[in-house]
């Protein structure tokens, strides 16, 4: 007896690491050079799907350096693509007991948004503990074509699969 034959493709997953100064400057230029690199890995500047990485390598960055904030160190950035299947961002900090939290900000506060902004655009995100010290904030985006393209909020901006719901808060990733 045969065994049917299975055609798997190969992916190639591409990985770019950075550590950038824990500074709004070092914020600004992670989120150039991770444009700047999904580009090369054909991912097109002004794509949807690089607009949606730059959106959250921005907000990731911007808290990883105004909340994880360590004098002295460093944060890290940590893009994986597995082309046509995802993309995932990890910023690390150095700063394990300040865990970020999806709160809805209050009408007149001034900040708070950027996670808000992240569970919408991300297809899920989690808080990861870093060893040694620290924590990794971390939002994947499904790139496949198969995805649907509608968000928790109702909206379907074009290109962005539809993260899970749970009202627990963010799931865990493996």
């Amino acid at each position: 007896m045969t065994s049917p034959v299975t055609h798997e493709e190969t992916v190639t997953v591409r990985v770019f690491t950075q550590r950038f100064s824990s500074t709004p400057r070092g914020a600004r230029l992670a989120r150039r050079l991770a444009l700047h690199q999904l580009d090369r890995w054909l991912l097109p500047y002004g794509s949807e799907a690089s607009d949606a990485a730059g959106l959250l390598v921005a907000e990731l960055a911007a808290n990883a350096v105004t909340h994880g904030r360590v004098p002295g160190r460093d944060f890290e950035l940590t893009l994986t693509y597995a082309p046509g299947l995802r993309l995932r961002i990890d910023v690390s900090d150095t700063r394990g007991e300040r865990r970020p939290t999806a709160a809805t900000p209050g009408p007149l506060d001034e900040g708070g948004r950027g996670l808000l902004l992240v569970d919408a655009v991300a297809t899920r995100w989690a808080v990861l503990d870093r060893v040694p010290v620290g924590k990794t904030v971390r939002a994947e985006l499904d790139l496949g074509a198969a995805s649907s393209s509608t968000t928790a909020g109702g909206r379907a901006p074009a290109g962005l699969p539809t993260p899970p719901v749970d009202a627990a808060g963010p799931p865990v990733l493996p």
